[in-house]
């Protein structure tokens, strides 16, 4: 239970009604019925299509879209666990070569777009690119009838590519969970005579399987809302069909139905991982336990230990900044050429203003529900995660359509009132980008801001409110100054975000609106990847900022055994 979901103080309470609390619970109730409205839009619209196409995509291609969503989120979700775990434990485990630098290196691939690795690995690999170069100038092969090499765009390139990219959700879990397990346990092991292969299967995995779950389930849910690699793959997922559904066969309620079966497999992924952590618990005694003496590897095996973790880092985040880096420095052109510093702006704002509306809106929210404690915000409080849960595809379904009808009340009103036609200004303008993003990452600055408040001793507030402070003065005197770093930490995580959103952006943006992620994605689609990198580089430098942000606050040094 997070300390949010506790009945405030009565005092307090009391306090809050005195000083309109019913504000604020009013308004928290008001942000909730924003954050869920795309979901209940989605439904509506699926249960109520104009032209009911299910019997048709239940023939045809809906089996074809959830076998390839299956197959890449299940092989996609064992390769980054396979992964990430293992570099966990070698990391948290072990004193190898370059074991201090991995330890954050292995998080940067964080910071590539699952999309731009996509358009590397196929440029590296393909006829044109330096492999096959290499390969036909050794051999002396003149054409590819001299020779066999796998195809990358493929279902399985899909998965190892989506795997390089998200497997640093497991190896933060899992390395947090390897820390904090007790020497004790590892020690006994050894004494019934367990080596290092026995440690880990018999010991280290069962007490970080909750960890390792809970990462695999979030790469699987980032992989079923994937659709930058799979449209470049050319494998059709069901996120595919939302966009050829709609945009190609003009069936918004068929798009829907497609979005609520994604929406089932992601809150059917969401259950699994909370059931395996709820019948995997361990517990630590009281007394702080004893960390794990990190073992020396020398030579060969210390050696092989650093090859082992630069291979996701080097194919997660080496490959694609250098093939991008390549092609930005082959075409130096590309950083003036039209368009780009229009989509830069547009990024720069629709990111900006989205961050700020959306930690602002958590904010309010999470102090409302803590300052009144009345039932009904804090039961729709867990609900308004589910904007993380659902991909911008589903949101821009579930966004687009009611959208759509209040701009054209909100013009004929208007019209009527003035004589004059305003146009589309929701979804004409950047608006419900915007509001998608908000909906998106809400979760991201709710949880930031629920942690924050509950790191404030309430007897500063109770103090600030002795000395005649209102709900919203002891707000901005007291917990803003004291949460400044949470705040900013929210801000920076959840531009980044927006920054690297694609399904959504795609959906909803007016005509001729380009952001760096549609814009990388427009030019690499036409394999014009010269003009697509510096975009791309800008996506990926954006990202650094928050990786660097995350590894601070994650990678603090072990405690030293006494």
């Amino acid at each position: 239970m997070t300390s949010s979901e506790h009945p405030a103080h009565p005092i307090r309470r009391q306090e809050a009604r005195a000083a309109g609390g019913g504000l604020w619970s009013a308004g928290a109730v008001l942000i909730a019925a924003l954050v869920a409205l795309p979901i209940l839009s989605v439904l509506w619209l699926a249960f109520n299509p104009t032209e009911n196409i299910w019997p048709h995509l239940l023939a045809t291609t809906l089996p074809r879209y959830l076998a390839n969503t299956a197959v890449l989120a299940l092989g996609t979700g064992a390769l980054a666990a396979a992964v990430g775990a293992g570099a966990a434990w070698l990391i948290a485990m072990y004193r190898f070569p370059l074991s201090g630098a991995l330890e954050w290196l292995l998080l940067l691939p964080l910071a590539i777009p699952a999309y731009v690795g996509a358009y590397a690995l196929v440029d590296f690999l393909e006829y044109s690119g330096p492999v096959q170069v290499a390969l036909r100038d050794g051999f002396g092969w003149a054409s590819a009838r001299d020779y066999w090499f796998p195809a990358v765009k493929t279902r399985g390139g899909a998965v190892v590519v989506l795997a390089a990219a998200l497997y640093p959700y497991v190896y933060l879990l899992a390395r947090a969970a390897f820390r904090e397990q007790p020497a004790g346990s590892y020690e006994v092991a050894r004494a019934l005579g367990a080596g290092p292969a026995g440690l880990f299967w018999r010991v280290g995995l069962p007490l970080a399987r909750p960890a390792i779950a809970a990462g695999a389930a979030i790469v699987m849910m980032e992989t079923v809302a994937d659709y930058g690699v799979v449209s470049y793959f050319s494998v059709q997922t069901l996120t595919t069909g939302i966009f050829t559904t709609w945009l190609e066969m003009g069936n918004a309620g068929g798009a829907a139905q497609i979005a609520c079966l994604i929406l089932a497999l992601v809150l059917a992924l969401v259950a699994l991982e909370k059931l395996s952590r709820r019948r995997l618990r361990y517990y630590q005694s009281v007394r702080q336990p004893r960390p794990v003496a990190r073992a020396p590897l020398r030579g060969l095996r210390g050696w092989l230990a650093t090859g082992l973790c630069l291979v996701p880092f080097a194919l997660g985040f080496v490959l694609p900044v250098a093939v991008m880096g390549a092609h930005a420095a082959a075409n130096p052109e590309a950083w003036v050429s039209p368009g780009l510093g229009r989509a830069l702006l547009h990024t720069l704002a629709t990111g900006g203003i989205a961050a700020a509306l959306t930690v602002a809106a958590a904010l309010f929210m999470v102090y409302g529900v803590r300052l009144t404690g009345r039932a009904v915000p804090r039961l729709l409080l867990p609900f308004t995660a589910l904007g993380y849960a659902a991909p911008g595809a589903v949101l821009a379904v579930g966004l687009l359509i009611p959208l759509a009808a209040l701009d054209h009340r909100l013009a004929d009103g208007w019209l009527a009132l003035t004589g004059t036609d305003p146009g589309l200004m929701l979804t004409g303008s950047a608006g419900a980008i915007v509001l998608a993003y908000v909906v998106r990452f809400f979760a991201i600055a709710q949880g930031a801001a629920d942690a924050a408040f509950g790191r404030v001793s309430p007897s500063l507030p109770m103090a600030a409110r002795s000395l005649g402070k209102t709900a919203g003065g002891a707000l901005a005197a007291v917990y803003l100054p004291l949460m400044r770093g949470s705040i900013g930490s929210a801000l920076l995580l959840v531009f980044v975000d927006c920054v690297k959103e694609l399904p959504a952006t795609m959906l909803l943006r007016p005509f001729n609106y380009e952001t760096l992620a549609t814009r990388t994605h427009e030019k690499a689609s036409l394999e014009n990847l010269g003009d697509a990198s510096p975009a791309a580089l800008l996506v990926i430098a954006v990202g650094l900022v928050a990786v660097a942000l995350l590894a601070r606050a994650n990678l603090a040094p072990a405690p030293r055994p006494r």
